[in-house]
């Protein structure tokens, strides 16, 4: 097959959008299918040519003059690689792809990943719509996409061509006991709640350190937060890190404590380093973790339950032990493989 992935960019940021449709792209060329990527560039494009993926700039900014460009752009790109899918992650590449399909005989494909965002229902305009988790299938559904258009793959990055493997990094040497997120500095993330939370306990754990990686529009709110506590000097704000697993396999505890999450590709890394997970029961975050099998599930935007969760765990070694043990458990279908497979099901319907 003949396939174009299209997204924003390729930067290496920690967007879980561009790193699910990376992931997806290596996998197919390496299975011999020709790829290529459309985006503004970044960092991936070196391990994009590594796998032989033809990589096509294309400046998606939404002011109108460069939108004309764009479809220009993506008109010439299509004539000259003549796709037989294009798979669109992002709402400008779906509008692009969807438009500017008249003379062109590609089937169309979209990935949704926050369904949460009004301007989500543009991926209906794809042939077919996959979702990240069943219940962005079930929300796509309830906001209008005809469920005959749908399918679920779910999310997983185990495996990854972006990664190493899990036994070749090493753990940060932190403060014990460690509670740990990865996750965007937005309000959505619930990074306010684990602060709130953090701070109930502390005075119970006292050498308990909270460690916040990731960057965001919101950091400075909850740096400010954070220095209003009582326990500033055991709040850490890491910035964002190219690789997380060295906090995943170094932390008692890791939270993701988000008022909306598709799924939440975090929790797969997490779960293979063998972190004691504690996350919200929002969207597809119960998939994430076996509906709760593999990690304690509480409800968001509650500090209290939060805390009561976290003192759980960490007044008992025996339960914390537990659910690090059980974090482990089952973790063949968040790898990247399967997620390449039923992704090219989806492909063989439109193309056969």
């Amino acid at each position: 097959m003949r396939i174009i992935h299209i997204l924003n960019h390729v930067q290496k940021i920690g967007n879980g959008i561009v790193n699910v449709a990376i992931d997806l792209a290596c996998l197919q060329a390496k299975n011999g299918d020709d790829v290529a990527v459309i985006s503004g560039g970044g960092e991936y494009e070196h391990l994009l040519d590594k796998h032989g993926i033809k990589n096509y700039k294309l400046d998606q900014s939404r002011q109108p003059i460069n939108m004309i460009k764009a479809s220009v752009g993506y008109r010439e790109i299509i004539q000259e690689f003549q796709p037989d899918i294009v798979h669109a992650h992002m709402m400008t590449g779906i509008v692009l792809a969807s438009i500017l399909r008249f003379r062109n005989k590609y089937a169309l494909v979209s990935t949704v990943h926050n369904e949460f965002q009004r301007a989500s229902l543009l991926m209906g305009l794809a042939d077919r719509v996959i979702a990240v988790s069943k219940a962005v299938q079930i929300s796509m559904v309830r906001r209008g996409i005809p469920e005959n258009k749908l399918r679920v793959v779910r999310n997983g990055t185990l495996g990854s061509p972006r990664t190493r493997n899990i036994s070749d990094y090493q753990p940060l040497k932190l403060q014990h006991p460690a509670i740990a997120t990865v996750a965007g500095m937005y309000k959505r993330k619930g990074i306010a709640e684990l602060i709130a939370a953090f701070e109930k306990i502390a005075l119970d754990f006292p050498t308990a350190h909270l460690y916040l990686v990731g960057n965001g529009p919101d950091r400075e709110i909850f740096e400010e937060q954070a220095k209003a506590t009582s326990v500033a000097d055991r709040i850490h704000f890491e910035g964002f890190q190219t690789e997380p697993q060295a906090y995943f396999l170094a932390c008692d505890i890791f939270v993701l404590a988000s008022h909306r999450e598709p799924f939440g590709l975090v929790l797969s890394e997490a779960r293979e380093a063998g972190a004691a997970i504690v996350a919200t029961q929002v969207d597809g975050i119960p998939e994430a973790l076996d509906n709760g099998q593999a990690g304690v599930l509480v409800p968001a935007k509650d500090s209290q339950t939060l805390a009561e969760a976290l003192g759980n765990l960490l007044s008992n070694p025996d339960i914390l032990k537990d659910w690090k043990y059980r974090a482990q458990e089952n973790l063949e279908q968040l790898n990247v493989a399967r997620v390449h497979q039923e992704t090219l099901a989806v492909y063989q319907e439109l193309v056969n």
